[in-house]
């Protein structure tokens, strides 16, 4: 891990590049919006668009897998002000808790004042079927690494420090009223963080289970927490690509998750332009 004024450093250079290229100028971003796996198609989508590879700026954490483009979009998306993360990195590719949250701090240095998170899940919980969505209302870290630590630079939200969710309980209700006014289907659950990158085994499905999991994924937890330590509220969504292990026929692969999320694609597209549209209110 570099050091935290090295970190630091990185920070302020790629924020300057980011802003200077996208052109953000007195127009911050409203929200940041990490796109997953098969998720990225959402940022062509938006008005005005700016693209920069995220190779370019320092410190940014390098992703290897498919469906993540490594790319950071700023654009309109219903007339407001968006900055996609297109693509992201995991623990699993060899980066380090404090650098999976690169990004956000990236988001938030650049004006962004909420973030919303989505990403593919395997479903745990009988009623999350592959095309489901489900609202991250709780996780479990079961990846194990804490990733604020060394984040005594940053704004310390101690509400979360003192073990709140970092997952905004209004703003979840808020998007479950307008997936209810477009008569899409959106369950609530608790999302399980693992490292990655070998799918769970059976046994580790019905573990999770039973402590109160209802769908896993290899993402997500690190940037919820470092938007909540910054106090930005967080919304998650989970798009559910296939069964968790051991609860359907079959071996798990990566091109059923892409399948799948390209699949869902038109219905979480409408929800997330429904949510940014309403804005904050």
């Amino acid at each position: 891990m570099p050091p935290a004024s090295a970190d630091a450093a990185a920070l302020r250079e790629a924020a300057a590049r980011a802003r200077e290229h996208l052109a953000i100028g007195d127009a911050p971003p409203e929200l940041a919006l990490v796109l997953g796996s098969g998720l990225g198609a959402l940022a062509e989508e938006a008005d005005d668009a700016r693209t920069l590879e995220t190779t370019e700026l320092p410190g940014y954490p390098r992703s290897t897998v498919e469906g993540h483009a490594g790319r950071l979009v700023y654009g309109l998306l219903e007339g407001r002000p968006v900055l996609f993360v297109q693509g992201r990195a995991h623990l699993y590719e060899g980066h380090t808790p404090r650098e999976l949250t690169f990004p956000v701090r990236l988001a938030h240095a650049l004006g962004a004042l909420r973030l919303l998170l989505t990403n593919a899940a395997g479903g745990i919980a009988e009623r999350l079927t592959p095309g489901s969505l489900m609202l991250i209302t709780d996780h479990l870290n079961f990846a194990f690494p804490g990733p604020l630590v060394q984040t005594n630079a940053d704004a310390p939200n101690d509400a979360l420090l003192t073990g709140s969710s970092p997952y905004d309980p209004d703003w979840a209700d808020r998007a479950e009223a307008l997936a209810n006014e477009l008569g899409i289907a959106l369950e609530r659950g608790v999302y399980v963080w693992t490292r990655g990158p070998s799918y769970e085994t059976p046994a580790e499905i019905r573990m999770f289970s039973q402590l109160g999991a209802d769908a896993v994924g290899m993402s997500t937890v690190p940037e919820a927490l470092a938007a909540a330590r910054l106090g930005m509220p967080v919304l998650g969504l989970s798009t559910i690509t296939n069964r968790a292990a051991g609860l359907s026929a079959g071996a798990l692969d990566h091109e059923e998750v892409l399948d799948v999320s390209a699949q869902v694609q038109g219905t979480l597209r409408r929800l997330v332009r429904e949510i940014v549209r309403a804005g904050a209110s």
